[in-house]
C-alpha cells in the first residue's frame, strides 16, 4: 500500500464523549457505518457525540471492491431496530441524524419499508430532528424508492462513489446511470427533499472525468455533494492509485459550487456523513 502523506494524519480527540457514544451503541446492539466501514473520522465524530447508524444488519449483498463492510449471506431483520435507533438518537441528543444500511438485494423491497419505519420512529420522537438517509439503489425499484420518499426524510443521499469508467472494477454490481436516475426520481417525487451524493477520489480517475461526474449529478438534480480521499481498508481491497493533494480538493469544490450545487464538502477526510449538519 502507498505511504500516506502528512495531510492524512489523524488527531486523537477527547475520549469522554467517545466512550459515551460507544456505551449507547453497545447497549442497544446497533451497528454504525463508522465502525463497520472503518471510517477514519470515527474518533472525531464519536467525540462530538455523533454517529451514522447502519440498519438492516451488518452483512452486505454487494461486492464493491472499496468497501470494508462484510459481504455474504445477509442477516434477519431486527424488527425492533427502528425503535432502538430512534431511542439512541434521542439519548445522544442528536439534532441531525444520519441513517444508512447495507445493500439488501435479497429483499424484495431492498429494505425500503424498514427505512421508512426508522424515519417515522425518529420523527415520532421529535419532528425537529433532521433525518438524513443514505440509501442503496434498490436495483432501480421505483416503488421501493417511493416508500422511502413518502416517509418524508429531510435529505436522501445516494453515493455515486466513482467515475463512470471505473464502475466495472470498483462497483461491479452497481450501475452509474441507475444511481443518477435515483437522485432525479427523488426530486420528481418530492421536490422539497434535499438530494445528496458523494464520491471518492484517488482510484485512478482523471480530472476531466471528475468534472463530468459533477455535471452529470447536477443534470440529475443533485443538491449536495461530498468529495473525499479513497483509503483502502486492506491489501485485499481496491488499491489507492493516488493521494490527492488538498489543493485539488479545493479546486474540485470551486468547480462544483460554480456548477450550482447548494453545498459542497471537499477534502481528504470528507465522507458522505461527515459533519452532515453543516451542509444545509
Amino acid at each position: 500500500m502507498k505511504r500516506k502523506p502528512n495531510w492524512l494524519k489523524i488527531d486523537i480527540k477527547s475520549k469522554k464523549e467517545l466512550n459515551e457514544v460507544n456505551k449507547i451503541i453497545n447497549l442497544t446492539g446497533l451497528n454504525t457505518v463508522c465502525k463497520e466501514a472503518n471510517c477514519p473520522n470515527q474518533m472525531e465524530c464519536f467525540s462530538k457525540k455523533t454517529a451514522t447508524f447502519m440498519i438492516l444488519g451488518s452483512i452486505c449483498s454487494r461486492n464493491c471492491k472499496f468497501c470494508n463492510v462484510k459481504k455474504g449471506q445477509c442477516e434477519n431483520i431486527d424488527l425492533e431496530e427502528p425503535k432502538k435507533v430512534a431511542d439512541a438518537i434521542v439519548n445522544l441528543g442528536l439534532k441531525h441524524a444520519v441513517i444508512t444500511s447495507v445493500t439488501r438485494d435479497d429483499l424484495a423491497d431492498g429494505g425500503s419499508e424498514h427505512f421508512a419505519k426508522v424515519i417515522k420512529e425518529i420523527k415520532k420522537r421529535d419532528k425537529s430532528i433532521i433525518v438524513e438517509i443514505l440509501i442503496p439503489d434498490f436495483k432501480g425499484n421505483i416503488k421501493a424508492l417511493n416508500t422511502v420518499v413518502n416517509a418524508k426524510p429531510d435529505i436522501i443521499n445516494h453515493n455515486i462513489e466513482t467515475v463512470r469508467r471505473l464502475y466495472p472494477d470498483v462497483r461491479p454490481m452497481a450501475k452509474y446511470k441507475r444511481s443518477l436516475n435515483l437522485l432525479a426520481n427523488v426530486k420528481s417525487m418530492d421536490p422539497n427533499i434535499f438530494t445528496k451524493s458523494g464520491l471518492m477520489v484517488g482510484l485512478g480517475e482523471k480530472k476531466d472525468e471528475v468534472i463530468k461526474l459533477f455535471k452529470d449529478l447536477k443534470k440529475y438534480n443533485c443538491d449536495l455533494l461530498t468529495i473525499g480521499q479513497y483509503l483502502a481498508p486492506s491489501n485485499k481491497h481496491y488499491p489507492v492509485f493516488e493521494y490527492i493533494h488538498p489543493d485539488i480538493f479545493k479546486e474540485y469544490k470551486e468547480k462544483a459550487i460554480n456548477l450550482g450545487f447548494k453545498s459542497v464538502a471537499s477534502g481528504p477526510f470528507i465522507r458522505s456523513s461527515y459533519n452532515a449538519s453543516d451542509m444545509i
